[in-house]
């Protein structure tokens, strides 16, 4: 059994495809078939089955899977403690919604880069909805969500920080200066919105639409950066994180409007598969993680 072998078995565990696999560790596809089969052929079991396109592991492979990712964990340590330096390396792939990483991220990275010089870090700035399935295609490594507080079979969620969502105008808005309103005082109204499948996108329908808004104008962005400047030129209502628009609201570039959110809640979460092989640096990144954006 070689440690090679260990590493394609995980990968293709990972990613569910052997070109995807292939990719990942810089091989022909020819060369992961021929090292699973030769892994199977010494365990004497079979790992896995191809569905088409679809790697689907066995119940051997799933009962092998741990020990595949302890080997490897071991053997990472075992690389870390017997170098000279002692210095953490190896990679990190991150992922991450365009708000974080916007206004959460840099720190981290930062901070991060300065205290693991020798940890090659590689960022992904990725849509919402590909989030989690670049996690489960072996995309990633972990990826930061800013969403509603989920629980997944196959994802270890683990929420960081509460992040408060206002709606806001700019300051000659027609409803800037009123100290209520009611769903009626949407009629007619420009809402500016984010990118389909958006969580908080989601929850504007929520709390305008559903309630019985009605002939809203909708103009939708990739961006909050974009959103919040066209809610400063009047443009419209906006719905966006604390963190986004903190500045202006304290520079009185923008309005809190006095509609309740409190029925919801959205977090900055981080993520990664529960069969991911936790090597030294990933764990590192983790923990610094933590400190980091959970205050």
């Amino acid at each position: 059994m070689e440690i090679r072998q260990l590493k394609t078995f995980w990968t293709l565990a990972s990613t569910r495809s052997f070109s995807r696999t292939a990719e990942s560790l810089n091989y022909v596809p020819s060369t992961v078939t021929m090292q699973i089969k030769a892994l199977e052929e010494e365990l004497g079991v079979k790992l896995l089955d191809r569905l088409g396109k679809t790697v689907v592991l066995t119940d051997a492979g799933y009962q092998f899977l741990p020990y595949a990712n302890k080997i490897l964990n071991d053997i990472e340590e075992a690389r870390h403690v017997s170098s000279q330096s002692g210095e953490l390396t190896g990679t990190v792939i991150i992922g991450a919604d365009e708000v974080l990483c916007t206004y959460r991220l840099p720190a981290l990275l930062r901070l991060f880069r300065e205290r693991y010089p020798r940890v090659r870090l590689l960022f992904r700035p990725l849509s919402s909805h590909n989030l989690k399935q670049s996690l489960r295609e072996g995309q990633a490594d972990v990826v930061f969500m800013l969403d509603e507080p989920a629980v997944s079979v196959d994802l270890h969620t683990e929420l960081l920080l509460d992040e408060p969502f206002h709606m806001v105008v700019s300051p000659d808005h027609p409803l800037a200066s009123r100290s209520t309103l009611s769903i009626e005082d949407f009629h007619g109204e420009h809402v500016l919105l984010s990118e389909k499948g958006c969580s908080y996108r989601n929850y504007f329908y929520r709390t305008l639409l559903k309630k019985g808004a009605d002939s809203l104008t909708e103009l939708e962005f990739n961006s909050a950066e974009a959103i919040k400047q066209c809610a400063m030129t009047g443009l419209g209502i906006a719905l966006l994180p604390e963190m986004v628009i903190k500045g202006e609201v304290e520079r009185g570039e923008l309005i809190v409007l006095p509609w309740d959110l409190s029925e919801i809640r959205f977090a900055t979460q981080m993520l990664w598969h529960q069969e991911k092989w936790i090597s030294p640096s990933f764990r590192g990144f983790i923990e610094m993680a933590r400190s980091v954006l959970s205050h």
